[in-house]
């Protein structure tokens, strides 16, 4: 991992941007941090959006962390930002725009394509970033996840035991076979759904919901759209992390 910037963003968080061979990303970390007081970690899933233009809403979560003592880390999804575009990925979007413009179903066929090649390529990245960031003195375990594309939240919950908590927000397509996924997991969650989303499928966050084997569940489910999310979901969601990562 290779440090470009060093900064502080106050006198509570410091914030490093790095590479991971070609993939960008951010490590916040609580002033706290050392090699004799390693703090846990949380890995800060977004959306196909790009890191310059999620920036302002992961810094907002990485401050609120690092508040509650945790270390917070991104990095680039595969074909956003900066990284090198992803023509299939391209036409597939452009497909499903194509299909909303005109008023028709989203099929299953169509979200495969859609998201199965992102989760497949996304997870090893991040399993990999994770290796090396737990390999500095200054963070310890356990690690949660949160938030992002739900679909990658649950495969890399699914396959990495390192992960012992995670909050995942509902609202992005998902395909079948995350459910199938979705019935091995058994640590806690916290699952968000905005209830009036007007591009999620409300009905299939529940039924993923529903397929989670964990016993330790909660969905919190708030009315207003995508961008509504009320402050105290927020609040929730660093209380649950406290609870199962201190």
């Amino acid at each position: 991992m290779h440090i470009t910037s060093d900064q502080r963003l106050d006198d509570e968080v410091r914030e490093r941007a790095f590479t991971f061979g070609d993939i960008p990303g951010f490590l916040w970390t609580p002033a706290s941090a050392s090699a004799s007081a390693p703090v846990p970690l949380i890995l800060l899933g977004h959306p196909t959006l790009g890191l310059t233009r999620m920036y302002p809403r992961l810094a907002a979560r990485a401050r609120h962390s690092a508040a509650q003592g945790f270390a917070t880390a991104t990095i680039e999804l595969p074909g956003c930002g900066d990284r090198p575009r992803w023509p299939a990925m391209e036409q597939t979007r452009a497909e499903l725009r194509r299909t909303l413009q005109a008023g028709e179903p989203v099929g299953d066929e169509l979200i495969d394509a859609l998201v199965l090649p992102l989760v497949d390529k996304a997870v090893p990245e991040w399993q990999a970033t994770l290796d090396t960031l737990l390999a500095r003195p200054e963070i310890g375990g356990p690690v949660g996840y949160s938030g992002g594309v739900i679909s990658i939240g649950v495969r890399l919950a699914s396959v990495d035991p390192r992960i012992k908590a995670a909050g995942l927000f509902a609202g992005s397509y998902v395909p079948r076979a995350i459910f199938e996924e979705a019935r091995q997991i058994t640590i806690p969650l916290h699952v968000l759904l905005q209830w009036d989303d007007e591009g999620n499928d409300r009905q299939a966050a529940l039924d993923l919901f529903d397929a989670f084997g964990s016993k330790e569940k909660t969905l919190e489910a708030n009315m207003g759209g995508h961008t509504g999310v009320p402050q105290f979901a927020g609040e929730s969601a660093a209380r649950f992390f406290t609870r199962h990562l201190n």
